[in-house]
């Protein structure tokens, strides 16, 4: 394909006007759910779920449903047989004995109309696909974070959960901790005052994932499988199974990775249902070369209006900012709100006194929303929504977007170009801070990449008038693997 095919058929799909995928994007053999005959699951009857991907995160899941009542895991698909059938064992312990079956594709088990809710636990390129073909095959989903690996598809299935009256729940289960909720109902009832700036961190050390080199997908793992939507490439990286979040073709940084979960928080923290305004991302890969591609260290500048979501990453080793590493610090004009973890924090004021703590927590709450939402059949219970989910992974998408849109400049060249980036944070003390942090790493003379300060329309989910960045809203998909558009959803 040459690049200015290659550059049609991506436009065509972000405007919804590519007609022909629709066959193509519907998988062989699945049931469509008829909206108007969809059996409610009664108080006592038990909901059916099978969960997708058999890793980490996965095996989250499958403690989850397997050891809540009225849930049961009755299947578990992955392409990786020896995880699966591993996993389907664990969940039989689980289970007294109810051992799931292991299904390796899942095209095969969305066929099963014995199956209520799926829940999604793959890498970050299959999540929205996946998703989709779950709602359109007529179950329930549960989608890890970040829902979408870019911000067309994430759109997509938020269409497709409402076309086909769906129940999609996001996977940032920080939503549904008390301690969380209670933080952010002081934030929104002026506990702090007005909200100028709401930040997000993202420290959390990252070590070499080792030289670029070519490598062997593990023998157990179906390559052409895991591999869905995204392009059959060499594997460039040691670890396989986890170190695909470095890599752009399947991961979204740590921005996309922990950070989700605190952009979610940043977004929510400012009672915003709508993506920003403006965007723009500084940062590289720094400490060491690698088979990674996405940044270790990163700063970003969401504007909404005069106010500003900033978020931060930084992957070396780092100390705390106002007492946080992972966590959020709400900043307004009576005083500050700092979140540690996903369910506790602390209120200050502008003296930095501590006034109100918030606490309690764990993921079982948010499984159980799940559950309600489910046997409710009202998608307005989820304390995650889909779309949340979509609005808050974009924020991640858009970030990255800039970030990858820059230029290479000189680090003793970036306070000066941050002078001009106007609002209530004051950028170059941020980067000064992000610099100093380098030079404790032993980070010196490098090159940073700089971003576009890229103007974005929250309505439409476009950038105006920039068609080189509106071709970064979504990719090219692989053969029998598209996001379907708007009208085949």
């Amino acid at each position: 394909m040459t690049q200015s095919s290659r550059r049609q058929f991506l436009e065509n799909s972000l405007l919804a006007t590519a007609t022909a995928m629709a066959a193509q994007s519907r998988f062989s053999g699945a049931a469509v759910a008829d909206d108007n005959q969809s059996p409610k699951i009664g108080p006592n009857d038990t909901i059916r779920v099978a969960v997708i991907g058999a890793g980490g995160r996965g095996g989250s899941h499958i403690g989850g449903f397997a050891g809540m009542r009225g849930t049961q895991v009755t299947h578990i698909c992955d392409c990786d047989e020896k995880a699966g059938q591993s996993s389907c064992e664990s969940a039989g312990e689980l289970q007294n004995g109810k051992k799931p079956s292991w299904v390796k594709d899942l095209r095969r088990l969305l066929d099963d109309k014995s199956i209520d809710a799926v829940s999604i636990a793959t890498p970050n390129h299959w999540h929205s696909l996946a998703a989709i073909w779950a709602v359109q095959a007529g179950k329930d989903v549960y989608v890890e974070k970040p829902v979408s690996h870019n911000v067309l598809e994430g759109r997509r299935l938020v269409q497709a959960a409402r076309k086909h009256n769906r129940i999609v729940q996001t996977g940032t289960q920080s939503r549904s901790n008390p301690g969380m909720r209670d933080a952010m109902a002081f934030i929104h009832a002026g506990g702090i005052g007005e909200v100028k700036i709401s930040r997000g961190l993202c420290y959390k050390p990252r070590g070499s994932i080792g030289p670029k080199g070519t490598y062997e997908p593990p023998k157990d793992v179906d390559y052409d499988l895991w591999s869905g939507p995204a392009p059959i490439l060499p594997v460039t990286r040691k670890r396989f199974h986890y170190d695909w979040h470095w890599q752009w073709a399947y991961g979204n940084g740590d921005l996309g990775n922990q950070g989700i979960h605190q952009m979610d928080l940043c977004r929510w923290a400012l009672n915003e249902n709508r993506l920003c305004e403006r965007t723009f991302s500084l940062g590289g890969r720094f400490g060491y070369e690698d088979a990674g591609e996405t940044a270790n260290t990163q700063v970003v500048v969401h504007d909404y209006g005069p106010r500003q979501l900033i978020f931060e990453v930084r992957g070396l080793p780092t100390e705390a900012y106002k007492e946080a590493k992972v966590g959020i610090i709400i900043e307004g004009t009576k005083g500050y709100l700092v979140m540690t973890t996903y369910d506790n924090g602390t209120a200050f004021d502008l003296d930095g006194k501590p006034f109100k703590q918030f606490k309690g927590g764990g993921d079982n709450y948010h499984y159980s929303n799940f559950q309600d939402a489910v046997r409710k059949r009202d998608y307005k219970t989820l304390n995650a929504d889909v779309e949340e989910g979509h609005l808050s992974s974009a924020l991640c998408h858009l970030a990255n977007i800039s970030l990858r849109l820059g230029t290479e400049v000189n680090s003793a060249d970036v306070a000066g170009i941050l002078k001009d980036v106007t609002g209530p944070e004051n950028m170059q003390a941020c980067w000064q801070r992000t610099a100093d942090h380098l030079a404790a790493n032993k980070v010196e003379n490098y090159q940073v990449q700089v971003g576009p300060r890229l103007v974005f329309d929250p309505i439409s989910e476009t950038f105006p008038n920039n068609a080189k960045a509106n071709t970064m809203l979504t990719r090219e998909y692989r053969r029998g693997f598209e996001i379907p558009t708007e009208t085949a959803v």
